[in-house]
């Protein structure tokens, strides 16, 4: 398995913090609208960190595999199925570009404030990745931050937005931006691609009925599916099942 560069072991009580802000939970439960949980899903929830959206769609489904690189992550989120009674929730500690899961596994495919972690190559591999865990006629609901350090009027609002409200932090707040600025300098920090990148990206990897609806701040949530038509490797599978249970 891959490093982890952004240290998430460590990072558990603070990622709590956010994600159960007012923000985060507006936008995990468009998500789920965006989604259209039912009750036979098999689910795979990429970059699940602590459940805050994995948890929202176990009631509704079949199941969820929740798959993060954290171990510790995915620890504080089985600790949260249990007490929610959940036993439909199985964490997997992985990478995003090396799913360790089944062709075609899935029905459904979600994420949320995880691909910006990757460069744009790594968010290709894991789209690949997602498309092949994805059954025929799956559906796919990624939501990041979507927008880009250019002279674009969305993405000038987003960074002003960001840097009126470091500065109103005051002295933490101006510490905050120049560290942000080493950063980008250094070429460390975060990588959303806007929303024009994701839909060719979606539409590299085979997606069809691509999207992308613009959300609150920076986040936009794409919503594809993968065509719905077998490989010829899938659909042998599928006669030799039909066979044997015959």
């Amino acid at each position: 398995m891959s490093e982890d560069p952004y240290r998430w072991d460590k990072r558990v009580e603070a990622w709590e913090e956010v994600a159960t802000s007012s923000a985060f939970l507006a936008i995990r439960d468009r998500i789920v609208e965006l989604a259209e949980p039912r009750r036979d899903d098999r689910v795979v929830d990429l970059g699940a960190g602590t459940g805050l959206l994995a948890l929202a769609l176990a009631p509704r489904v079949r199941e969820v595999v929740a798959v993060d690189i954290s171990e510790r992550m995915l620890e504080r989120l089985d600790d949260a199925a249990a007490a929610d009674g959940l036993n439909n929730v199985e964490p997997l500690v992985a990478d995003l570009r090396r799913l360790p899961l089944e062709d075609e596994y899935a029905t459904l495919v979600v994420s949320n404030y995880a691909f910006h972690h990757l460069d744009d190559p790594g968010k290709e591999l894991a789209l690949a990745e997602a498309r092949r865990i994805l059954r025929p006629g799956g559906r796919l609901v990624i939501c990041d931050m979507m927008f880009s350090l250019s002279l674009e009027p969305r993405d000038r609002r987003l960074v002003w937005e960001k840097l009126r409200g470091l500065l109103r932090r005051g002295p933490s707040g101006v510490v905050r931006i120049v560290r942000n600025g080493m950063r980008v300098l250094a070429g460390r920090w975060e990588r959303p691609a806007t929303p024009e990148t994701w839909e060719a990206m979606l539409a590299a990897r085979g997606f069809e009925q691509v999207r992308i609806e613009l959300l609150a701040h920076e986040a936009a949530a794409a919503v594809a599916r993968r065509p719905a038509f077998r490989s010829a490797g899938a659909r042998a599978r599928a006669v030799q099942e039909a066979s044997s249970g015959s």
